[in-house]
């Protein structure tokens, strides 16, 4: 006798959910304060790329919050959608602390100026009621900031193969520091699309945006 499979729910194994838990779940979110989650203060989208596997790359919506000055820490998922699933986590720090870092620590680290000089690196606009060209200057400023922070990230669901569970080791990903490195016009263009944003008139917006000497540590993945 076969087994009955189990139902699949927005791409994830598992049963839809029940009256039961939904009820739990929202007498939770009216009594408990979800203070680290309520810190989150920025929704970023962009491209990781496998480290260990170059030709294989993920969209991925950030969801950062600041924990001080020097360190912002985010949490992944594969879309903004309510059921999104959570497929990572990405610290950032400034120069001045990934310069502390030992040499063979530092290799596990990122630069952002690719990915916010492209276009590809965006803020995406909540809600048309907030005028572009206030939500673009806001976006900017935070690109400002970006463009000079080392990223560490982590993959815990490799969604790209179409794992329907977070299967296997954590994978270390980095981001693309070159167009040529992947098929980036398509993949950006998609995701502008869905977004309702440009990447090249953010490029434009962005050409005043100072590009910061990266460290020859940072980026290793592309230096093998």
């Amino acid at each position: 006798m076969t087994s009955k499979p189990i139902p699949v729910t927005n791409e994830a194994l598992g049963e839809p959910l029940s009256s039961k838990s939904t009820i739990l779940e929202t007498g939770a979110a009216v009594t408990q304060d979800f203070r680290p989650v309520k810190s989150i203060c920025a929704h970023l989208n962009a491209f990781h790329v496998y480290a260990n596997d170059t030709s294989r790359h993920v969209e991925a919506n950030h969801y950062c919050a600041h924990l001080n000055e020097d360190i912002r820490q985010c949490i992944l998922y594969d879309s903004p959608d309510p059921n999104a699933r959570l497929i990572g986590i990405e610290y950032m720090i400034t120069p001045k602390l990934y310069a502390t870092l030992p040499e063979g620590e530092r290799k596990y680290w990122h630069s952002h100026v690719f990915e916010v000089k492209s276009g590809m690196l965006i803020m995406p606009q909540p809600s048309k009621l907030v005028p572009t060209g206030v939500w673009e200057s806001a976006e900017t400023k935070e690109m400002k900031d970006v463009i000079e922070l080392y990223g560490k990230v982590f993959h815990l669901w490799q969604t790209d193969r179409g794992d329907k569970l977070p299967l296997g080791e954590p994978q270390l990903m980095t981001s693309f520091t070159k167009e040529t490195q992947f098929d980036f016009e398509k993949s950006v263009m998609e995701r502008d699309a869905r977004f309702g944003t440009d990447y090249l008139r953010k490029r434009e917006i962005r050409k005043g945006i100072k590009e910061p000497e990266i460290h020859p540590d940072a980026d290793s993945a592309w230096k093998k």
